[in-house]
């Protein structure tokens, strides 16, 4: 029972964060494009969360969402809210690891910002002589001529949030309150290293793998059957 609560919240938190974190590096790396001044700052400033150590950065929000003294709740608490237990309520720890996840979307911009870059002008110039608006040169252009790039971005986002492991552990030790942030990968190391279950521990591996063969498999064909047609 407890390894079905595991991939079902490894489940949950894959289909979260990649939901909110496909568009949101696209729409920055959007505005960014538009930027004229201080470019290289803003760039700067928006990559620097993903190249910062994952335990480094599991210490910040763990103090972020701290009960009693944590960023987050002083802000609450500031607007007359009453303070949330993020880490310690079943129903808020695996949200706040959420959360978290999307504190690292830099890396995922600068590749969109690198794909945008490759797309000519032209293509553009075309559609505003077509008529075309904002959102039907991002719908009509953008986004085909991107495909390969957020493919790409998919399919890597993907598997490395079904390998989450160094957050969950520092912030929500030993699965969190009822196993509510327990992953596949954290339920591993507990029973492969701390019980010393090895077949049991190397049996989810291999169920982990397959699962993300599958998703990657699915994913690939997808981009290739869009290419053909």
């Amino acid at each position: 029972p407890l390894f079905w609560k595991v991939m079902r919240n490894t489940l949950l938190y894959v289909g979260m964060s990649i939901g909110f974190g496909f568009f949101a590096p696209i729409v920055l790396a959007l505005m960014l494009t538009e930027i004229r001044r201080f470019t290289v700052l803003f760039r700067t400033i928006y990559y620097l969360p993903s190249i910062v150590p994952a335990v480094a950065s599991a210490v910040l929000w763990a103090w972020i969402f701290n009960t009693e003294f944590g960023l987050l709740n002083a802000i609450l608490h500031y607007f007359g809210i009453d303070r949330v237990p993020w880490l310690q309520d079943p129903d808020f720890a695996l949200w706040a690891l959420i959360m978290m996840s999307l504190w690292g979307l830099g890396g995922s911009m600068i590749i969109y910002l690198a794909g945008l870059q490759g797309i000519p002008d032209v293509y553009y110039e075309a559609a505003k002589v077509d008529g075309a608006n904002r959102w039907r040169r991002f719908r009509h252009v953008t986004m085909p001529l991107l495909r390969p790039t957020w493919t790409f971005v998919l399919i890597i986002s993907i598997i490395s949030s079904f390998q989450v492991f160094d957050q969950v552990w520092v912030m929500t030790p030993r699965g969190g309150p009822l196993h509510s942030t327990e992953t596949v990968v954290t339920y591993i190391y507990y029973q492969g290293i701390e019980l010393l279950d090895i077949s049991y521990a190397a049996s989810i591996g291999v169920v982990l793998f397959v699962v993300v063969f599958v998703l990657t498999l699915i994913q690939l064909r997808a981009f290739r059957f869009r290419e053909l047609d």
